[in-house]
């Protein structure tokens, strides 16, 4: 199982590099999830990093038959499209084309966060900022979900 945790802040140096760190890069299983990566512009224009066999399966998972023929063939051309296979460097640094750089609106500082399945690069801002709007709806999930695995547990007992 994939469970990638935390949040990181990093700056991006002048060649466009970002340092993943052994943190993160600990937390994937090389043997069953690949060594490399694919990033890829995600949901609301968020870059994200996916081991390599991780991102293949989810790909073809997608099956064309289930959409619109205009619909499938518009998600394979763009997830295809801003899809890169890259690799870390020696010291765990990636890099980060200009053009993608600037379609995710990163700047020099950013905070990677992990999210179940795959790596988030956002900026450190707009992370602060999302985690004010968002942290009243989160709080009230754990307090629910853990309410469940409590009552679950008893149960059991």
């Amino acid at each position: 199982m994939l469970l990638l945790t935390g949040e990181y802040q990093h700056v991006v140096d002048g060649k466009g590099r970002v340092l993943i760190s052994n943190r993160l890069r600990n937390q994937i299983d090389a043997d069953e999830h690949g060594s490399n990566f694919y990033l890829v512009l995600g949901a609301n224009g968020i870059l994200c990093l996916y081991p390599e066999r991780y991102f293949e399966q989810i790909v073809l998972a997608v099956a064309p038959e289930a959409t619109a023929p205009d619909e499938a063939v518009a998600f394979e051309r763009i997830s295809f499209a801003l899809a890169s296979k890259v690799e870390l460097d020696g010291q765990g640094r990636l890099l980060l084309n200009e053009r993608l750089r600037k379609r995710a609106g990163l700047k020099a500082h950013i905070t990677l966060v992990g999210v179940r399945d795959h790596i988030e690069l956002w900026n450190n801002e707009s992370w602060e900022q999302y985690l004010a709007d968002n942290m009243a709806q989160y709080q009230k999930q754990m307090s629910q979900a853990r309410q469940v695995v409590l009552q679950k547990q008893n149960e059991e007992l």
